[in-house]
């Protein structure tokens, strides 16, 4: 009997030890842990190879399989343009574009872009270096003060306008509302966006 009732707590506590591990591995997916130089030394089962077009630029990585789009871009890339803000999904400075819609690159798997076009703030401008009208317009309407979340604010902005929703000031305040930013230059990101749509697509 006291062998029975051993087998039994060692059972329990192998389950026990599979749980913590399962939560473990699913905590490290959510929370998109960064590619490390270790994985990829050691060819763990979590890394993969990656083949995307940043900014236009063929790119081949080894990559572990739980990095975000933000991690790839800024620490396997050298992209620093996107920004970690909150890295929740909650602050929109990691905007970038995929296929030519807008993401969240800090909720989104690097995984996910494989074969993907993806553009960030550094690919916004023109092959000559002239920067694209919306990057003109908020320097024109003074649409930035410290600059961490523009950006993100940018590349939202142009999708806001691409998408057809800068057609008044409430509706690209509506479609904007997924970029937070804590200073006093909305009322000039709302005027930037509205000199730019009237450029990309005639008046808004």
């Amino acid at each position: 009997m006291a062998r029975v009732d051993e087998d039994e707590r060692s059972a329990g506590l192998e389950l026990a030890r599979r749980e913590v591990m399962a939560a473990g591995l699913a905590g490290s997916l959510l929370m998109g842990t960064p590619a490390t130089a270790s994985a990829r030394s050691e060819g763990s089962l979590n890394s993969a190879l990656l083949s995307f077009r940043p900014n236009g630029v063929e790119q081949a990585l080894e990559i572990d399989t739980r990095s975000s789009l933000l991690d790839v871009l800024r620490e396997g890339l050298g992209l620093v343009g996107a920004k970690k803000g909150c890295d929740h999904g909650q602050c929109g400075a990691c905007t970038v574009h995929v296929g030519g819609r807008r993401v969240l690159s800090c909720l989104t798997l690097a995984v996910q872009v494989e074969g993907c076009d993806v553009t960030t703030i550094e690919g916004l401008s023109r092959a000559d270096g002239a920067l694209h009208p919306m990057q003109q317009a908020f320097i024109d309407h003074d649409a930035l003060q410290c600059g961490y979340c523009t950006p993100g604010q940018i590349m939202s902005a142009v999708a806001c306008v691409r998408e057809g929703n800068a057609t008044s000031p409430d509706n690209i305040r509506e479609y904007m509302s997924g970029n937070l930013c804590r200073c006093g230059a909305y009322v000039g990101i709302v005027a930037a966006i509205e000199a730019a749509a009237s450029k990309l697509q005639g008046p808004a």
